[in-house]
């Protein structure tokens, strides 16, 4: 049995491992000393573009157009560049068992990797309707979204049922942005979604009614408070329609599933501690076990800011702890320390000629600022939140860069707040003060 050592292993193809390499390159790297071990076959990308620009009609991205680190205006790491710094770069290679305490990674052919440090940032997989046995969720031109080949299919199906009628099942960011790429593809489009209003995680009724109005005014139909239970299919395989719940049956010629995720830890279990779903890490991404790492996706961390723990799925927390892990591992080669991972969450979301950004805690009374007329020309409108009399988190729609930063401030600062309606008529200006 084939067997390979190397100094330091990241094991995951996604966001985080392309920006654990970089930080890697950045501290000096021998020829041989790093593996990125990946079942993808293609180097790590920015994945968001997958439900926006790769699904566009014209102008779409495409590899090698956006691999990492592309997505936060950083160098772009083609596959000749793992090949210049002396990162091999093992792709289309699944890892099917995983010893810790051995140091010891199995592939499905066979072949055993051997690490002095490993960085799990195996990321997350999609939540499928079959795994909940819905009938006939396994017809043709039902979809998910998580890897390139997953668009790809995706956009061989929009070409292939041209003006045709698509339903999304969800309400989420993956509902939203993919509701957007497929009208504006000339789909018919249908969003489906039990919640009572749309991103429920993070919007508040008040924010959610203007994207349901906006997208309504845009000719997507919205179905609130019920759920898919079953897929019809034509003689042919494909899907044909979509039955509801409440008894409601919809034509379908695609249907595109984004109801969540789950963090890839199976390998690891009874190996690390795991809490609230991820693997449990300290503030330098460190597991319980010595010289094992976990970013990304599939880490519980401290959050410094709020002194409680999570664990969070989003590409700039990715980017960031990816890099932190790297920082730590190289200062505790060499003796010294670095700080403690202090992060502020940021999300964000781009669909039609909208975009917005959040940054903070959306906890406490939240309060809404500006124009949230969803037929309004401008949309510029935005939310504070606000617990204990601090300002602790703050939501922009349409934003410049400067409006973001003066909000992602406000979420770092926490501010005192006066009342709810001096916030609400401040709007934008309570941010400048900061």
């Amino acid at each position: 049995m084939a067997e390979k050592h190397f100094k330091y292993i990241i094991l995951g193809g996604g966001v985080a491992a392309g920006y654990a390499a970089r930080e890697f390159s950045k501290h000096g790297l021998q020829p041989g000393e790093l593996a990125l071990i990946s079942k993808e076959a293609v180097a790590p990308y920015e994945r968001p573009a997958l439900s926006k620009a790769y699904l566009f009609p014209e102008g779409t991205a495409r590899l090698p157009g956006f691999h990492t680190c592309v997505g936060s205006g950083g160098e772009r790491l083609l596959p000749e560049w793992y090949t210049e710094k002396g990162i091999e770069l093992v792709l289309s290679t699944e890892i099917v068992k995983a010893d810790l305490f051995s140091k010891s990674l199995t592939s499905a052919a066979g072949i055993i990797f051997k690490f002095d440090n490993l960085i799990i940032a195996t990321g997350s997989t999609v939540i499928r309707l079959t795994d909940f046995g819905v009938k006939g969720a396994d017809a043709k031109n039902i979809f998910y979204l998580r890897e390139i080949d997953d668009a790809d299919k995706l956009v061989e199906a929009i070409k292939a049922k041209k003006n045709g009628k698509a339903v999304v099942v969800g309400g989420g960011y993956i509902g939203l942005e993919l509701s957007a790429a497929l009208k504006i593809n000339n789909l018919d489009v249908c969003m489906v979604y039990p919640e009572p209003w749309c991103m429920p995680r993070l919007f508040t009724a008040d924010i959610a009614k203007f994207y349901e109005g906006y997208y309504t005014n845009k000719g997507i139909q919205i179905i609130k408070g019920t759920v898919a239970v079953g897929f019809g299919s034509n003689d042919n395989g494909e899907v044909k329609e979509v039955q509801l719940k409440d008894g409601r049956v919809l034509d379908a010629d695609i249907v595109v599933v984004g109801v969540g995720g789950r963090p890839l830890t199976t390998l690891f279990k009874g190996q690390v501690q795991e809490e609230k779903g991820g693997i449990k890490t300290d503030a330098f991404f460190k597991t319980n076990v010595p010289d094992v790492y976990a970013v990304g996706d599939v880490a519980t961390f401290p959050m410094k800011l709020y002194g409680d723990i999570r664990r969070v799925e989003h590409v700039d927390h990715a980017r960031k702890s990816a890099e932190q892990a790297v920082k730590a591992i190289k200062a505790s080669e060499e003796g010294k320390s670095i700080e403690e991972y202090d992060y502020l969450p940021y999300f964000y979301s781009r669909s039609f000629d909208l975009s917005w950004q959040f940054y903070g805690d959306n906890v406490g009374d939240a309060v809404v600022f500006g124009d949230n007329d969803p037929a309004s020309s401008s949309h510029k409108f935005g939310s504070y939140w606000i617990k204990d009399g601090k300002v602790v988190g703050a939501f922009l729609e349409s934003g410049t860069p400067e409006e973001n930063k003066a909000i992602a401030k406000v979420a770092r600062v926490q501010p005192v707040a006066e009342s709810l309606d001096q916030l609400s008529k401040e709007g934008l200006g309570f941010a400048s003060k900061i």
